[in-house]
């Protein structure tokens, strides 16, 4: 479903020397950070129509439109990428209307998309940071994009919304950045990783450490890790697309693994041959340092570490004055109805007004991507009610 968005670029925000260096939640800091970050719509002359808009594991700055190539990257920006991957939600007369408002998507800090991340140049040295990349939080790269939004001069968000990872992120501006924002959506998202999250996680992170290429993520220069990278997309996409989604993806023919993957196994069913396929073509576009990064802010993301809350009731007590929308897929299994349960008891218990809604697809947790007609119209009602045209 196309929206009118039409052709886009990204563009960039470097912090500016006089607020660096950049203090991280580790104790680390960075010297300086550049965020690559696309806009669809026009702020009005308050700046208050502005949604901030947090992407998924391995989104991008590009949510909507087309967008032939990104400068300067480490990685291939394929023809997966070109589309934006929410356009069915964005533009003039979607859910996101660009009438009305002015949203804003941002790479996440620790990415490979134009946003500062291991492969890019570390000033220290000239050369990748690789290894020397420190560890990011969710609370890192939010403060990252709080420097974009005053930097814009955005006081107060109209909404901040995010999907599966990228709503964890919402909830971390929510709750520590209260008086900046007025309605949350996190869509098919949770409060905290599971014990299934965290082992599917560390799946995938050990897949990644210990491909032959890896050299402790000093690969730059040479056979960068694809093996483990395409083990690890393997292991997270059968948790984000349905099992019967992904066999009527699978096509009839059989395809033979190429390199000689396998020595003794013989790839003899379709869907072993689409979930090769998803992990080889996977490598192209994303940076193996960058996915660990981001796999490691969600594995050890905590609400109440981030804001020193003592509990829920406390973390979410400054928001009262929000209003949240809780989006449920009821055959998600990366983040199961009861994560929304967990989610929606907290916000009642702290008295935040709260609304949630079952999205019935079966499609899985790849729901949110794909089908905008069960998620607009209730987007629409929560923005439409109240917002600042």
């Amino acid at each position: 479903m196309a929206t009118g968005i039409g052709n886009t670029e990204s563009r960039f925000f470097t912090l500016p020397s006089s607020e660096a260096p950049f203090p991280l939640l580790s104790g680390a800091s960075l010297p300086t950070f550049t965020l690559a970050y696309e806009i669809y719509g026009v702020m009005n002359e308050a700046k208050d129509n502005v949604i901030l808009l947090f992407h998924a594991l391995t989104g991008s700055q590009h949510a909507a439109g087309f967008c032939e190539s990104v400068p300067g990257l480490h990685v291939e920006w394929t023809p997966d990428c070109q589309q934006g991957w929410w356009d069915g939600f964005i533009g003039p007369g979607t859910a996101l209307d660009t009438n009305r408002y002015c949203v804003l998507c941002v790479n996440y800090l620790g990415g490979c998309y134009g946003s500062t991340g291991p492969s890019s140049i570390n000033p220290a040295t000239g050369k990748p940071f690789g290894s020397a990349f420190p560890r990011i939080a969710v609370a890192d790269i939010v403060d990252s994009q709080m420097k974009l939004l005053d930097h814009l001069g955005v006081e107060v968000l109209h909404a901040a919304i995010g999907g599966s990872l990228g709503g964890m992120l919402s909830i971390s501006l929510a709750t520590r950045y209260p008086e900046r924002v007025r309605n949350v959506i996190p869509i098919a998202s949770g409060l905290v990783p599971s014990p299934l999250q965290r082992l599917h996680n560390f799946e995938q992170i050990y897949a990644i450490e210990t491909d032959r290429n890896f050299q402790g993520g000093d690969y730059y220069g040479g056979d960068a890790p694809v093996d483990g990278l395409a083990l690890a997309r393997m292991i997270s996409h059968k948790t984000f697309v349905s099992l019967e989604t992904m066999e009527r993806r699978a096509r009839d023919e059989v395809k033979p693994p190429k390199n000689e993957l396998f020595s003794w196994y013989l790839v003899r069913r379709s869907l072993e041959s689409y979930m090769l396929h998803q992990g080889t073509k996977f490598v192209r576009r994303f940076d193996a340092n960058s996915y660990l990064r981001v796999v490691d802010a969600w594995q050890h993301f905590n609400p109440l570490v981030e804001a020193a809350a003592a509990s829920f009731t406390e973390l979410f007590q400054p928001c009262v004055d929000q209003r949240y929308l809780l989006f449920t897929v009821d055959s998600d299994v990366c983040f199961y109805p009861d994560h929304q349960t967990e989610l929606d008891n907290a916000l009642k218990d702290a008295g935040v007004s709260s609304m949630r809604i079952t999205v019935h697809s079966d499609k899985g947790h790849d729901s949110f991507l794909l089908e905008p007609e069960l998620f607009t119209p209730h987007l629409a009602y929560m923005l439409h009610d109240g917002a600042a045209v």
